[in-house]
């Protein structure tokens, strides 16, 4: 069981002093990595929202894993490194800081919380990762069928699209079969539908839906 005081470490970046900053400014990479590399323990936490950059643009987003201090979001526009963001979460709210990592996907963020803000993300997301495990606990006993329609299309973060097969589907996820390996906690979309890879087979993939289909949606007929 995940505790709060688990993912509460002080986070040094945010206590700089003129010459860290100065430092920064000068030769920013270097430090940028350093301070991510001090980041706080993430957990993996699936939020959707939207972001916005310098140039006032704005994208939506989904984070992949989230800590007091950080955040790891995926994202269609790459800031440049040490560029504030602006993340906007639609259960957790507003959050901004500077990007310290650009991924193939998306980008990772320090957040910059006060003491007391800190401590109650830290709660929420103990929450969350706490729900989430019950929840996959859960999903095992769902129901699961095989839908009459089968082929959909597979989104991938970069934009990529494959054709794949529905195996099953129960109101918390999906098995997909497909010819290809996709590293478990990519944020995928299948037909309209997003979701999160969660566990791998031989031929194939588990899905966790973002958001479950509502008790009694999901027979035959179902479309994602």
């Amino acid at each position: 069981m995940l505790r709060a005081r688990d993912l509460n470490r002080l986070h040094p970046i945010w206590n700089a002093s003129p010459r860290l900053k100065t430092a920064m400014s000068s030769n920013l990479q270097p430090v940028l990595e350093a301070a991510e590399s001090r980041r706080f323990q993430r957990v993996p936490v699936s939020l959707f929202g939207r972001y916005m950059l310098q140039s006032k643009e704005e994208y939506p987003c989904q984070t992949i894993e989230m800590s007091p201090g950080d955040m790891l979001v995926f994202g269609p526009a790459k800031p440049a490194l040490g560029e504030n963001v602006v993340v906007y979460l639609d259960e957790l709210g507003r959050f901004t800081g500077p990007c310290v990592r650009v991924t193939d996907s998306g980008f990772a963020l320090l957040v910059n919380l006060p003491m007391q803000k800190r401590d109650k993300l830290a709660d929420q997301l103990t929450w969350y990762a706490n729900r989430n495990v019950a929840g996959m606990r859960e999903d095992r006993r769902h129901e699961r069928i095989t839908p009459l329609m089968r082929r959909t299309m597979l989104r991938l973060p970069d934009g990529r699209e494959a054709i794949v097969r529905i195996l099953d589907i129960s109101s918390s996820g999906v098995g997909i079969e497909c010819d290809f390996l996709l590293p478990l906690g990519t944020p995928i979309v299948i037909g309209a539908t997003p979701a999160v890879v969660v566990r791998q087979f031989d031929g194939g993939f588990a899905g966790e839906f973002s958001r479950p289909l509502s008790a009694g949606s999901v027979d035959e007929s179902t479309r994602l």
